[in-house]
């Protein structure tokens, strides 16, 4: 495997591993508030980081390189309100659209086109991440202080009617 593309996939298992623990801190923050269906969400939303990077790192074993473990920092655990659990959110998605479109662009520049072909499904699935967040982000603004409000979307959550798009909760090859 190309030494440049090998880093570049190792920092994005890194990504998705701290992606998977800043969700976990988030699930565990929101059930903490009551939020029981804002937390199953979440915990599923960082089981499916989770997977993210167990199809990187068996991706890059299998082309002959070496996967690497990272180690991880220890996630922010404090949030101002549930907006800011989403804004956040949405932020770190943008910062992940944004490493793999470096990817994209190292393996076109190493023209590793077979890493070309297997990031072209995180691509798809950031796009999805990103309009799920926003979705949500929009809901929780529509609701503003309306505690009413707020424990229907906790339930619709909870109950899965906002959820990821079929396509994306699927990581093929894991």
């Amino acid at each position: 495997m190309n030494k440049r593309v090998e880093k570049v996939l190792n920092d994005q298992v890194e990504k998705e591993a701290l992606s998977s623990q800043f969700y976990l801190a988030m699930a565990s923050w929101a059930e903490n508030k009551g939020l029981n269906g804002t937390a199953k969400f979440l915990y599923t939303h960082s089981d499916e980081e989770r997977l993210h990077m167990l199809k990187l790192m068996k991706f890059v074993n299998e082309r002959g390189g070496s996967a690497a473990v990272p180690g991880l920092k220890k996630p922010q655990e404090e949030f101002d309100s549930l907006e800011n659990v989403f804004q956040l959110l949405l932020e770190h998605e943008l910062l992940v659209t944004e490493s793999i479109n470096a990817i994209v662009d190292v393996c076109l520049q190493e023209k590793d086109y077979t890493t070309h072909n297997f990031i072209q499904w995180y691509v798809s699935e950031q796009l999805e991440e990103e309009a799920l967040a926003r979705t949500i982000l929009d809901k929780i603004k529509l609701i503003g202080g309306d505690k009413a409000g707020l424990y229907m979307f906790d339930r619709d959550l909870e109950n899965s009617t906002i959820q990821t798009p079929p396509s994306s909760g699927n990581a093929p090859g894991i």
